[in-house]
């Protein structure tokens, strides 16, 4: 099936409407989709800034999943997928996964059976967030920022010197709350930014929206276990559907193991088991051709189906 169709069905298995959740209940056992796809008609002089905050979606991300609409202005009137539906991080279903691929935060509390999730900003080239496993080891409301000595070379030889602390307020980087990791210089915070949540433009940090900061502050414990992933592809089951999301992958990923999707066939075929059934790869092709970032389902042949006819 063509993918524009693909997307018109999908669409159409789906309530429309203006939630704006970003909790949402663990799907059942051997389950790994969340949230739902809407479509959404713009207005005047919106931009895909502007959308993705209300929704809580990257910025990104929703260029990935609108690849032939101008970002910057989408004009009034103009149809937009709105691509609130995830494919749960693989691993344990623990702590905070931030998954640097798709510039998303998971976090599964331990106190009730939901997953927290929000659009991030991380680390540009050159500053690459790091990935691995550490646990939060502090929180701070309205910090100061003491400047690394590499940041402030940067500044000073870009004409644009900065003070060795920046103190709370509007100039301040950080925002008005920081989460601090076990990983020495790099922590998660809000920004005085937000339209470079759901990109590359930190120094390695990793940004929220200025609300969903606040909102995490209250949610995240010290002591939580944090896994930070490079994942672009995954694999999982909705109701007996095999799905996939394609992820544009980051330049890092790429330089390391080149244009090679071998990651995405061992997810499809780790998420089979043993499941007798063979999965379309070519419709899998079209959908690493595409990089939406929208998890599809991927249509799975019986063994027998091309003796069969069926």
């Amino acid at each position: 099936m063509p993918l524009k169709l693909l997307l018109t069905f999908l669409l159409s298995m789906y309530a429309l409407g203006t939630a704006r959740a970003v909790t949402f209940d663990l799907p059942s056992e051997g389950d790994d989709v969340v949230g739902q796809i809407f479509m959404l008609t713009t207005r005047y002089e919106e931009t895909f800034s502007d959308i993705a905050r209300t929704y809580d979606i990257g910025y990104r991300q929703m260029v990935a999943a609108n690849p032939d609409v101008d970002p910057w202005l989408p004009g009034e009137g103009s149809e937009i997928v709105i691509p609130q539906q995830y494919l749960l991080p693989p691993g344990p279903r623990k702590g905070l996964v931030i998954n640097l691929a798709e510039l998303r935060l998971y976090y599964f509390p331990q106190d009730r059976p939901v997953v927290i999730t929000y659009p991030i900003g991380i680390g540009r080239e050159g500053w690459s967030t790091p990935t691995g496993e550490t646990t939060i080891i502090g929180k701070k409301k309205n910090p100061s920022w003491t400047v690394p000595e590499s940041i402030l070379q940067e500044h000073e030889e870009g004409g644009d010197p900065l003070p060795p602390v920046v103190p709370p307020g509007p100039d301040n980087p950080l925002g008005n709350r920081a989460i601090y990791l076990g990983m020495n210089g790099y922590l998660l915070h809000g920004t005085n930014k937000p339209y470079g949540v759901g990109m590359r433009v930190s120094h390695g940090c990793i940004r929220l929206y200025p609300e969903n900061v606040e909102h995490f502050f209250e949610e995240v414990d010290v002591g939580a276990p944090v896994r930070i992933i490079d994942k672009p592809f995954k694999a999982g089951w909705r109701k007996g559907e095999l799905y996939v999301q394609v992820h544009p992958p980051l330049s890092e990923y790429v330089e390391q193991r080149g244009n090679n999707y071998t990651e995405l066939v061992n997810a499809v075929i780790g998420k089979l088991g043993e499941d007798k059934r063979r999965p379309d790869w070519d419709q899998l092709h079209s959908f690493i051709e595409q990089k939406t970032g929208i998890p599809m389902p991927l249509y799975l042949w019986r063994e027998n189906a091309v003796a069969d006819g069926n």
